[in-house]
């Protein structure tokens, strides 16, 4: 198993605040089995793969080779702002609606 996917996954877990053990618990393996994950000393099935794909917000993909051709490279900006507390999305909104419309984008 290439490192890079296991240090892709520890990198979005640790963005978006799940600790190994919290992590692990989502996905339905044990911490141990994610550790050895992340480090490059193990594999995984492509079930398992889905579901931390799934966990993270990010493709297949994303995980498997650093690049989603669907989402550009946008994956960090996704989990960055999946962590915002609810009662700063609209101040988050209304900066990216004044950026958008800055970029001609809306």
């Amino acid at each position: 198993m290439d490192s890079k996917v296991g240090e892709r996954i520890r990198e979005l877990r640790e963005i978006q605040c799940y600790t190994r053990e919290v992590f692990a618990e989502k996905v339905n393996i044990s911490a141990k089995f994610l550790y050895e994950v992340e480090v490059g000393k193990k594999g995984f099935s492509a079930e398992t793969l889905s579901r931390i794909a799934k966990a993270l917000s990010v493709s297949c993909d994303y995980i498997m080779t650093g690049e989603d051709p669907n989402k550009k490279g946008n994956e960090k900006i996704i989990c960055v702002l999946e962590m915002i507390e609810p009662k700063q999305k609209s101040k988050i909104k209304e900066i990216l609606d004044i950026l958008a419309r800055m970029c001609d984008i809306v």
